[in-house]
């Protein structure tokens, strides 16, 4: 007697980190033989992955979870906002959700799916590449190094979230990088809550690879990965003193030139109030530094602007400190009273108009330091690595670009001959404040 292959649909929301998480829930599921549903009404239930970082990103997960109720009726709920709570908030507005966890429980996950939907008697093992199932391209892929985070910023609820600190073991990491670069993934993009602290909690415990011995620690495994040849890209990289160890490395192209370090802010009563390690000047001098020792170094952070008690002299040390630093890559954001943050109970809150206001000056600022970063790579031949073929040509990233969080590079040209995950080289020939434009070399 045949039965039915079980599906189960899923739903990824938030951050690099979450699709990591799901990742993991999909290679166990298919490892047990279920099926993955890519529409509501073909799946047997529904995993959403949910992010409870800011109210919209709330919002729009419990707006998930009421379109996979609604489509579907049978819904397990994962990730950050299962955390929130213990998973009430969840109940509160969806009480008819089959189970609620927080993030990294893929065990719990399959637990929950075993109980509504039992798994196959059969499962086909071997229908599981050895990387795993990857929500992203074939050509690049997320490395999650470590979870949670030893900070306690006080607009940040990550930690109570995710928990502390808990780094990967070096060889499990490298494995996973090994077979990622077997199955044809080019990029690899180190993501954690705090990259920099990798190792901390098992105190740089020496671990082996391939018969080698190699350090728990950020420095190391980056020295490992630039053995792999593929690009490798550093993200959420905290302004520890060691970080300048892996500048010679991307000087010697182990490792891409790209750091991504979330700065927040250059006040430093603003940084004192937001319970962040860092001093502007001190900061300011090792960027010169760094550029010293690798030219190309490219710089992308994340600043926030409205802080409780941010004057207009702060945002003004704020708009000194982007000038003089001339970073290449910025976020900004007005800051979010997130429910649970200790930051809601300061003193001094800016009003709304008044952070957006600050926003817009901001980010007016940095479109003229981004246009003028660019506009100076005219003229240059670069490496590129293609994304996506279309009717005008091909569209890639360069190296001091991350995938959907920076800049392009245009190639247009109908007839050009390249192949997704090809890396090439490209003159460029024009620019504007976030992307450039050239021609196969």
């Amino acid at each position: 007697m045949n039965h039915p292959i079980p599906k189960v649909g899923f739903v990824s929301l938030g951050c690099p980190k979450a699709l990591v998480d799901s990742e993991q829930i999909l290679t166990q599921l298919r490892a047990e033989g279920y099926e993955i549903s890519p529409s509501y009404d073909d799946a047997d239930l529904v995993v959403v992955n949910t992010c409870g970082f800011i109210d919209s990103a709330v919002q729009e997960s419990l707006d998930a979870i009421g379109e996979a109720l609604a489509e579907n009726g049978k819904v397990i709920v994962t990730g950050c906002l299962g955390a929130k709570a213990d998973g009430q908030v969840i109940r509160d507005v969806h009480p008819k959700v089959l189970a609620v966890t927080g993030p990294h429980a893929t065990v719990e996950v399959m637990s929950a799916v075993h109980q509504h939907l039992p798994k196959p008697h059969d499962p086909f093992t071997d229908l599981v590449p050895p990387q795993g199932v990857k929500l992203t391209p074939q050509h690049y892929a997320y490395l999650k190094i470590s979870e949670g985070c030893n900070h306690r910023c006080t607009f940040c609820i990550i930690p109570s979230l995710r928990g502390d600190l808990v780094s990967r073991p070096v060889h499990e990491v490298l494995r996973e990088a090994q077979n990622l670069v077997k199955a044809g993934v080019r990029e690899l993009l180190v993501v954690s809550q705090d990259t920099s602290a990798y190792g901390v909690d098992v105190k740089y415990r020496t671990g082996f690879h391939d018969g080698k011995p190699v350090k728990t620690r950020m420095t190391e495994l980056a020295q490992a990965l630039g053995e792999m040849d593929v690009w490798v890209r550093l993200h959420y990289v905290y302004p520890y003193p060691h970080v300048d160890e892996v500048i010679p490395l991307m000087a010697e192209g182990k490792i891409l030139p790209y750091l991504d370090i979330p700065f927040q802010h250059a006040s430093q009563k603003v940084l004192k109030a937001m319970k962040r390690p860092a001093n502007a000047d001190n900061v300011l001098a090792r960027i010169k530094k760094w550029r010293e020792i690798c030219p190309e170094l490219t710089i992308r952070s994340t600043f926030i602007v409205g802080f409780p008690g941010e004057t207009e002299e702060d945002f003004q040390e704020l708009l000194d400190f982007i000038e003089e630093a001339e970073l290449d890559r910025v976020g900004c954001f007005t800051y979010s009273p997130v429910e649970g943050a200790t930051a809601n109970e300061l003193p001094d809150p800016v009003p709304a108009d008044v952070a957006e206001a600050r926003k817009a000056r901001f980010m007016e600022a940095q479109a003229k330091i981004s246009a003028r970063r660019l506009a100076a790579k005219v003229g240059t031949t670069i490496e590129v690595i293609i994304d996506e073929i279309d009717e005008e040509g091909a569209i890639g990233r360069s190296k001091a670009d991350a995938p959907e969080i920076d800049g392009m590079v245009y190639l247009n040209d109908p007839d050009i001959a390249v192949a997704v995950g090809d890396i090439v080289r490209v003159e460029i020939t024009h620019s504007d404040e976030h992307d450039l434009w050239g021609e196969l070399v």
